[in-house]
């Protein structure tokens, strides 16, 4: 895919508040360029842009393109979030101002760089923000963008001044094949956004046309553990990648390094063990000699795989893997990533971003895994659905998956860019759930239902991408005020 030839000197950002976005808006302004943008409301993100330099509306119009007094050379925008009839889109079009994704600036913002992309269906923020902790700790300056952001930067962008530029690439609606790494993970492929791909073949497709896109002389990481990646790593191996030389490396668990030989073992998971401060980890690297001890003290064995991904990916960019492994036991995590909010009444309460079954399956096995450690009580699981078409396509799936937790509350779904569809709703999930569960599409009223079924000991976890991350902090509230004087 060919990368936009456009002038940045002036960028306009529609929809510049999101995640995303924002990021890119704070690397253009680290490097000096001019940014404007709009959003629908006033956030911590757009507050901290405003101070870098940005100019900033709230509401979408015409008008916006006009920020800096005179027109912006181009407008950014997220095809999937924004509709194309936006006054902004639209003003820009009719000006022969050019319109072009999140990723095609990314990319351009990369070209100088070395790129260490991180991609899969599921644990991307993590793995790329474990990279750039693994990386810094090695003592590199990586320019990063993040879809989240780190606990301890407190940030989710970085104008570096290193050669080395790492990014989550996501494939939501394929913008990731903008992007030509120097090393590419893969840490798994399972069919989701089929709104926007249609079939699952259509969406395995798009990985491979990603594997296609490193660079010669650079590497394809995959995950072993799933099936999906493995898959992709035999299809990159059997088609030699168009006859380009890329290197084809799996890491893993020992089992699963095994039973696929003919990949590369780039590192292999020899030891998980659980205790209430982390997993304590041993992984080995074969072409390296080396085996390396550490602490990811974000649980679930997910986690250990992602922390092995940003180490070997950072061993590919010449990272010392000792100071790699360093970065990843000092590691404390991303916002909506198993965040910990705190206790009250002896309940604990976390937060997590999962919306597919299979992030919950994770999620939820992680936090068994926390009680078992702990000696702790239940988990009780408030779940917030993202999407109607989603919840219809996986609704057993998602049942299944919240059968890992003791208790469960379905909240109403959350839409966001498509609109109620008749009849269906979060209690099409429920039927498929083995043990207790209820319906509360009141969104206020459930931290009082949390509070009448937790009991100390217990661990609550919210879960989504929508607006189910603000009651965590609410439940706490309302476990206070009802066990007064209690910790």
């Amino acid at each position: 895919m060919t990368i936009p030839s456009v002038d940045l000197a002036r960028v306009h950002m529609v929809g510049i508040g999101g995640a995303g976005m924002s990021g890119i808006a704070r690397i253009l302004l680290a490097r000096g360029y001019r940014v404007t943008g709009s959003d629908m409301k006033d956030s911590r993100s757009i507050l901290a842009l405003r101070s870098a330099g940005a100019e900033i509306a709230i509401g979408h119009g015409a008008e916006n393109l006009d920020l800096l007094g005179e027109k912006p050379t181009v407008v950014v925008t997220s095809f999937a979030a924004i509709p194309q009839d936006n006054p902004e889109l639209s003003a820009a079009r009719d000006a022969g101002i050019p319109v072009i994704r999140r990723s095609d600036v990314l990319a351009l913002l990369m070209q100088d760089r070395r790129a260490l992309l991180l991609a899969g269906t599921h644990g991307k923020t993590s793995t790329t923000s474990m990279a750039v902790a693994a990386l810094q700790a090695a003592g590199f300056d990586p320019s990063f963008a993040i879809g989240g952001q780190l606990n301890r930067a407190g940030t989710n962008a970085h104008h570096g001044t290193g050669d080395v530029f790492i990014a989550e690439a996501d494939e939501s609606d394929g913008s990731f094949l903008s992007y030509s790494p120097q090393v590419a993970v893969v840490t798994n492929v399972e069919p989701d956004h089929l709104d926007y791909f249609g079939t699952e073949d259509a969406y395995r497709e798009v990985f491979e046309k990603f594997a296609q896109r490193v660079l010669p002389g650079g590497s394809l990481v995959v995950c072993l553990d799933d099936a999906g990646a493995a898959e992709l790593a035999h299809r990159a191996l059997a088609q030699g990648i168009e006859d380009v030389p890329v290197d084809v490396v799996g890491y893993g668990t020992r089992a699963a390094i095994d039973a696929h030989p003919e990949v590369k073992a780039g590192a292999i998971v020899e030891q998980m063990t659980v205790s209430p401060q982390g997993t304590v980890v041993s992984i080995t690297l074969p072409h390296y000699d080396v085996t390396l001890d550490f602490t990811v003290h974000i649980p679930g064995s997910h986690m250990v795989l992602n922390a092995t991904a940003a180490i070997l990916g950072g061993m590919l960019l010449g990272g010392d893997a000792h100071k790699l492994a360093e970065g990843i036991g000092s590691f404390d995590g991303v916002r909506r990533r198993f965040e910990y909010h705190g206790e009250e009444a002896g309940v604990q309460v976390y937060d997590d971003y999962a919306h597919h079954p299979t992030e919950i399956t994770a999620v939820l096995t992680a936090a068994r895994e926390r009680v078992k450690a702990t000696g702790r009580g239940r988990v009780i699981a408030v779940f917030q659905p993202h999407l109607y078409s989603r919840t219809m396509n996986f609704a057993q799936e998602f049942g299944e998956a919240l059968s890992l937790a003791d208790d469960v509350i379905l909240m109403e779904i959350f839409g966001a860019r498509e609109q109620p569809v008749e009849g269906v709703d979060s209690r099409i999930i429920g039927e498929h759930i083995a043990g207790s569960w209820s319906y509360q599409p009141v969104f206020n009223a459930v931290p009082a239902d949390v509070v009448m079924r937790a009991k100390p000991g217990d661990v609550v976890m919210t879960i989504g991408a929508g607006t189910v991350t603000m009651l965590a902090d609410e439940i706490l509230r309302a476990l206070a005020e009802s066990h007064p004087g209690e910790q």
